[in-house]
């Protein structure tokens, strides 16, 4: 891991030296006790996909860049070399599916970087939960000018032991893998948000309150602003962690 560390900071470097003009670093780190192979959309530019345990990548992102960043799990090519995964797949058939939206439920890490290297993010479970996510970042203020410094955002517990049978996304053999969103299982109105319960009428559902209560930092149905979605200034870094231990 020390190894994988040291290279990548060299090539950071190498990059900043040449006249590179990202600002943005994320720290990647997978302390699963699985690998996990890494997705985003839209594409990123310079993701690798897989990440063993203990692995720990730096990567520089694009400004300006608004998009979402996943962990797919439990990922293989079949006899014909077609690629997929339990959780968080693409459709593509590819290692590197970075591009399409994935297969729900996912844990999303939603992003806006703009070109003053300005970072407004979010951990989102309005598609569900697959695998648990902190980004913590590295120094930096938030620019609504109240000079706080800019907090850790999360969903680290287990919401299998919340998830509702009629929520419960199984592999093959039956097994839970993930929990979907009330939204995606169940396509009501009231959990999606839509038709008359838009706007003002969107208002938390006995599913979302239940994983809000584990989750407290996410944002678990789409009107969901508590906390707010982040705007951070002048950070270091971004340390994204799945599985934080």
């Amino acid at each position: 891991m020390e190894n994988k560390a040291s290279i990548s900071s060299l090539l950071l470097l190498l990059l900043i030296i040449s006249g590179g003009q990202s600002e943005v670093i994320l720290n990647i780190e997978n302390q699963c006790s699985y690998t996990v192979w890494l997705a985003a959309s839209p594409s990123s530019g310079d993701f690798n996909s897989e990440h063993a345990p203990g692995t720990l990548e730096i990567f520089s992102m694009p400004e300006p860049w608004t998009g979402s960043i996943w962990a797919r799990t439990k990922c293989s090519n079949n006899e014909s070399f077609y690629f997929s995964c339990e959780t968080g797949d693409c459709g593509t058939g590819q290692v590197d599916c970075q591009g399409p939206m994935p297969r729900y439920p996912v844990t999303l890490l939603n992003l806006s970087i703009n070109n003053k290297s300005e970072v407004s993010y979010e951990v989102n479970l309005n598609h569900g939960f697959n695998v648990p996510i902190r980004i913590r970042p590295d120094g930096g203020t938030l620019v609504d000018r109240s000079g706080s410094s800019c907090p850790v955002v999360d969903c680290i517990a287990d919401l299998s032991n919340v998830c509702a049978p009629e929520l419960v996304a199984t592999n093959k053999n039956g097994s839970y893998v993930a929990c979907n969103s009330p939204c995606d299982a169940l396509r009501d109105a009231r959990f999606c948000c839509t038709e008359n319960f838009s706007g003002q009428a969107c208002q938390p559902n006995q599913y979302s309150k239940k994983f809000k209560q584990l989750c407290g930092l996410a944002h678990t149905y789409p009107a969901d602003n508590n906390p707010p979605t982040y705007s951070c200034g002048g950070a270091n870094r971004y340390n994204v962690t799945f599985c934080p231990l």
